[in-house]
């Protein structure tokens, strides 16, 4: 007893097939990318890779860490040799000595949002939750 006929199977190829259209399908003003959510510290900048490990952000030099680990806007992992003379918009986290150790490539929808480039101050100068001492 055959249950699937060849309209059943065509049907269901069909399906399939407009499944995955749907799935892939990317509009003109980027409503269909998936925006991820990146850490609280991660800073904005448009690299170029020259000559792995040294790499420019913001026209500066600079220098990514061993390990590194560069996500594209498929958040898939890309080696840093794939991108040379390459400028694009990154989100970054930099490692305790100071050399870039996460980079994430920003699809359309992401690089559409504001972020801040600018580094937060190590430092507190005062304000409403300044410890005041008092003489005895």
């Amino acid at each position: 007893m055959n249950r699937c006929t060849p309209h059943t199977l065509a049907l269901l190829a069909v399906l399939a097939a407009s499944a995955l259209l749907a799935a892939c399908a990317k509009d003109s003003t980027g409503g269909a990318f998936a925006v991820r959510q990146f850490p609280a510290a991660a800073l904005r900048g448009e690299m170029v890779v020259t000559a792995p490990p040294v790499i420019t952000l913001d026209g500066k030099p600079d220098r990514l860490s061993p390990g590194a680990r560069i996500r594209d806007a498929n958040n898939m992992l890309v080696l840093s040799g794939a991108l040379v003379n390459q400028k694009v918009v990154v989100n970054y986290l930099r490692e305790n000595a100071g050399n870039v150790h996460e980079v994430w490539i920003l699809n359309p929808a992401e690089a559409r949002l504001k972020r801040p480039n600018t580094k937060a101050s190590w430092f507190s100068f005062g304000g409403a939750a300044t410890p005041t001492t008092t003489a005895p």
